[in-house]
């Protein structure tokens, strides 16, 4: 892992809390796209801990990166917990994972495309078909209480047009808060890779 130092972090807690608060329309897969969104039912620690470093590690996704095999699959297991992988021509290009939390809250816990696929119109419709399915989570876990309200976070680490992407999806900003963390290099696709590309062109990893 590359050295980290104190670094002040923005965190912006949204929420939403009503699928009205969605547009009535679904946002329409980009053309020209060979794609599906799957929910991957059997995901196991292997796939959804390639997930996270291939669309975070250049983000500073670096939370998980110490769990063990162990960890992975105890998250996983979780009820209700699920992830939707966007598919182009049978590659992975992004993914939306979602969890349940207590009193009808659903968390928005990870979301973003690999680094390929940014800038081709596809998070837009990835981030919203993510949450219409987190507003019927309950309808695919019946043991779970019917969702209230969405939530998410995203930091001044993210991509420059993350918070934007969320407000435009009916996202309403709950809280803001500073945070001091250990920032370092961002990591890459694994750690130590130096994997660093520009973005200057593009909106973020969710564009």
């Amino acid at each position: 892992m590359p050295p980290t130092s104190p670094t002040s972090v923005t965190v912006w807690h949204l929420e939403q809390r009503s699928p009205a608060a969605l547009r009535a329309v679904p946002v329409p897969a980009p053309a020209g796209l060979d794609l599906a969104v799957v929910r991957a039912e059997l995901i196991g620690p292997e796939f959804a801990r390639f997930l996270y470093t291939a669309v975070g590690g250049v983000w500073n996704w670096t939370d998980r990166l110490g769990w063990g095999y162990a960890e992975w699959e105890k998250w996983l297991s979780v009820p209700g917990t699920e992830t939707w992988v966007a598919w182009v021509s049978g590659t992975p290009a992004g993914y939306v994972q979602l969890a349940p939390r207590e009193d009808g809250v659903v968390e928005v816990v990870y979301f973003g495309l690999l680094p390929a696929f940014i800038g081709r119109g596809l998070g837009g419709h990835l981030l919203d078909l993510g949450l219409r399915r987190a507003w019927d989570l309950a309808d695919r876990h019946p043991s779970l209480a019917a969702t209230r309200t969405v939530v998410v976070e995203t930091c001044s680490l993210d991509g420059p047009a993350a918070l934007r992407n969320y407000r435009s999806r009916g996202f309403e900003l709950a809280r803001t808060e500073t945070v001091t963390k250990p920032v370092g290099e961002a990591p890459g696709p694994w750690p130590g890779s130096g994997y660093a590309p520009d973005y200057s062109q593009s909106a973020s990893p969710t564009a």
